[in-house]
């Protein structure tokens, strides 16, 4: 069986997305749901990391790290300035007898200029080359143990509201995390294109996530789909503005450390990467959110024409986007706070803020997910409409064949009201019924509207 034709639900979609009318349609967005998942396999065969990442790790700066414990902690005046306060701090290297002092200044609050006796602390560690004074410097405070608290509250919050849907969707984050550092990370260090590393991870993490959270169905298909088309828009948009604005994937820090290290990389490529991955956690949101509410709709009044369902779930989505930009706007805001507070401050005028790259760089990114975002709902609504409901016109939910046999609905005073009926909701008063029909049967016994028999049994 197809991929987009199993009929097994998780996800609450309603039985009716696999409707014999159409499955010529199925067949279709099941093909290119396959299609897309085989060239993602594919590209996955031919960009998995192999050999040695081009990166000099030393480079990096970075050492072997111990842990230790903070034995003695007071303030004392610097050793390289007497005038000056500083935390001085004895500690006991764990992995070992060796001991450390540090010395830190109070003049800036940083969590070393914090120690108390008792605490646990990260220390970078240079070697044994190293003098014993020297050997040792701060690195971090450990947070495995809050941060994990964290995590298993998480689980257990999801599980308790999902259930079995939520322990589908912890195992979707499971995939996200797999492909991340099993093939993404990896790739790009090893020096893949960066656009097609990051489309092939996106396609995987789509269909992992998903089929996990929401079951193999037509309805996650469709949702699929329109993730993976506003996917391809986002990347082609991202390719011009990023091309259009010289942005060179050097504006930062971490940037630049990288560069120093891996000088081969392509920059430029792990920005557009960075703007996939980032839109794909959105993209998802969108595009289910899309779908349930066309199978909500079409559940409502199973008679609604395609047309009629996707202007009922474009409305929908007019809403949902209008909130869900804004709080893509304010991420990309929220992750660049530091950097805005030194442009705020820094007497440039707007423009010239605007032009520089390190703001550029969240300009495309939040404007350019914004677009994908935006063309999310008419794809995904219009997929949606067009797999749950067999019915492209209007004249098609009338009970019978109006083309071949016109009658009755030419009767005076009768229009359709509501699901299969055809009797307005105030009687127009007597009518005499259309002449009997060997065919249909004698008509009913009253003359009057509405008649007691169900709708599309007489006439």
């Amino acid at each position: 069986m197809a991929l987009g034709e199993h009929h097994h639900h998780h996800g609450g979609w309603p039985d009716d997305w696999d409707r014999p009318g159409s499955d010529r349609v199925h067949r279709l967005l099941g093909g290119l749901a396959v299609g897309a998942l085989l060239v993602a396999l594919g590209g996955m065969a031919a960009w998995w990391p192999r050999g040695e990442a081009a990166v000099d790790s030393d480079e990096l700066g970075f050492a072997d790290r111990v842990s230790a414990t903070v034995t003695d902690a007071d303030d004392r005046s610097c050793s390289y300035d007497p005038a000056s306060t500083c935390r001085v701090a004895e500690l006991d290297v764990d992995d070992g007898d060796a001991t450390t002092v540090l010395e830190t200044g109070t003049d800036v609050a940083t969590p070393a200029a914090r120690l108390e006796v008792g605490d646990e602390v990260v220390l970078n560690d240079a070697g044994e080359d190293v003098p014993p004074e020297s050997r040792y410097s701060f690195a971090d405070l450990p947070r495995g143990r809050p941060l994990a608290l964290l995590a298993i509250v998480f689980a257990v919050a999801v599980v308790a509201l999902g259930r079995l849907r939520g322990l589908l969707a912890l195992a979707g984050i499971g995939v996200t995390f797999a492909v991340l550092l099993w093939f993404l990370f990896p790739a790009l260090l090893r020096g893949a294109p960066p656009l097609g590393v990051a489309l092939t991870a996106a396609t995987v993490i789509a269909f992992g996530t998903l089929y996990l959270a929401h079951g193999l169905n037509q309805g996650t298909t469709v949702a699929l789909l329109g993730t993976l088309a506003s996917l391809l828009l986002t990347a082609v948009l991202a390719v011009v503005f990023a091309g259009g604005a010289e942005l060179s994937g050097l504006a930062s820090e971490d940037s630049l450390s990288l560069l120093t290290a891996a000088p081969d990389l392509d920059f430029r490529g792990l920005l557009l990467a960075a703007v996939i991955i980032g839109a794909l956690g959105v993209l998802d949101d969108v595009t289910v959110t899309q779908v349930a509410a066309v199978a909500e709709l079409h559940r409502s009044d199973p008679s609604t024409t395609r047309r009629e369902l996707f202007r009922a779930g474009t409305r929908i989505g007019r809403d949902h986007i209008a909130s869900t930009v804004n709080t893509l706007v304010l991420a990309y805001s929220a992750a660049a706070l530091p950097l805005l507070l030194i442009y705020s401050q820094s007497g440039l005028g707007f423009g010239d803020v605007l032009s520089s790259e390190t703001v550029a760089v969240e300009v495309v990114q939040t404007l350019v997910g914004s677009i994908g975002l935006v063309a999310s709902v008419p794809i995904t609504t219009a997929l949606a409409a067009l797999v749950i409901s067999r019915r492209p016109e209007a004249d098609d939910r009338l009970p019978l064949d109006t083309a071949a046999d016109p009658w009755p609905y030419e009767h005076p005073g009768r229009v359709r009201q509501g699901v299969g009926s055809l009797w307005p909701s105030e009687p127009p008063g007597p009518a005499p019924w259309p002449p009997a029909r060997a065919d249909l049967g004698p008509p009913p016994a009253q003359d009057r509207w509405p008649p007691s028999t169900p709708p599309g049994s007489w006439p």
